[in-house]
């Protein structure tokens, strides 16, 4: 079952939790910029990859703001990539991200510049190393918008979890407790982070602590209430992550001490059940 799950959570990489809010995270626009440069910006922000591509093609022709034109074709071509999934599109990602001079870029453009190099492990399926890369850009993400913030945040912790998942069972509770231990930090700063409320579920699932999980899912399932935006999209993810994971290893797990599982199973469904009507 949980390999299940994961196999599901990789199908719809990012486009549960945090989907409602962005597909990605923004490239601001500054009007200082060259034309061609800020066209490409704004194409991107509007999901026009192919525009974006060929306008920071043409951009980085331009020796004011080239560096900042590959990194918006690197990401254009992420984000193309995600769509199409062709290869190409990834290994021009990589050769425009690569290509970026740092000290050329702006604070906030460097940021994005960590982020785009983060998504291409992970597309690459390079999991480990990109949530490294999250965190580094996770520690100056007070130059992102707080939605930026949060899609970051759920980037990394999707990073660890399938790092996670590669690992033999033993070795993976301490990836997930590292999980937990930033989503406590994150929910007691904002009580109505969304990512933080489905990934604390997440991690004490994936380190075995089952009770924990379903504690946890039902106080996100509350506490989704606090951020309207994307309330919806978290309870749904909680309701897949209780139903098809939480309460059949609950049961599994009870059963094992003699007691009737598929009755188990049914009572924890009718306690779930019960959660969401009272808490619609």
């Amino acid at each position: 079952m949980r390999d299940r799950m994961e196999r599901g959570r990789r199908r719809r990489t990012k486009a549960g939790l945090l989907g409602v809010l962005m597909s990605m995270l923004v490239l601001p626009v500054n009007a200082a910029e060259p034309p061609a440069l800020a066209r490409a910006r704004t194409l991107y922000n509007s999901s026009d990859y192919d525009g974006a591509i060929l306008a920071a093609t043409e951009a980085r022709r331009q020796v004011p703001g080239a560096d900042a034109a590959a990194l918006v074709l690197g990401r254009a071509h992420l984000e193309r990539y995600r769509q199409r999934a062709d290869v190409a599109d990834l290994a021009s990602a990589r050769e425009a991200l690569a290509a970026v001079r740092p000290a050329a870029l702006s604070p906030r453009d460097r940021v994005d510049l960590l982020v785009g190099l983060g998504q291409s492990l992970f597309l690459g399926e390079a999991f480990g190393a990109a949530a490294e890369l999250f965190d580094t850009a996770l520690a100056q993400a007070s130059l992102l918008s707080p939605k930026g913030r949060l899609l970051l945040l759920d980037w990394w912790a999707s990073a660890l979890a399938r790092e996670a998942q590669t690992r033999p069972l033993e070795r993976r509770a301490p990836v997930y407790q590292r999980i937990a231990v930033r989503m406590e930090k994150e929910l007691r700063r904002d009580a109505g982070n969304p990512a933080a409320s489905y990934w604390l579920a997440v991690a004490a699932r994936g380190a075995g602590d089952f009770d924990r999980a379903w504690d946890a899912a039902v106080a996100g399932w509350v506490r989704a209430s606090l951020s309207p935006e994307t309330s919806s999209s978290v309870r749904t993810d909680l309701d897949r992550l209780v139903t098809q994971a939480l309460i059949p290893e609950r049961a599994r797990m009870q059963a094992a001490t003699g007691l009737d599982q598929q009755k188990i199973a049914s009572t924890l469904i009718e306690e779930w059940d019960l959660i969401k009507q009272q808490w619609k």
